[in-house]
């Protein structure tokens, strides 16, 4: 799942070499950490949050039959 986060975000940002998701381990989730320059924040966010949460749609979707839910973080 990190590779799918990691593909999308490069996809968006103008920086792709700045694009780091680190996956850790909670209780009951997998938590993807998103960061990415700072001049390609709003790219990732998107107006009103919009394509944060498509992310989060994708990752939701591709990880439905996985026994743990995935989170995605934006830092």
């Amino acid at each position: 799942m990190r590779e799918l986060v990691e593909y999308i975000a490069k996809n968006l940002v103008d920086d792709p070499d700045a694009v780091k998701v680190v996956e850790r381990e909670e209780d009951n989730a997998f938590v993807l950490e998103l960061s990415v320059a700072p001049d390609d924040m709003g790219k990732v966010i998107g107006k009103q949050g919009r394509i944060a949460k498509a992310i989060r749609t994708v990752v939701k979707a591709a990880t439905s039959k996985a026994s743990k839910k995935y989170i995605v973080e934006i830092i």
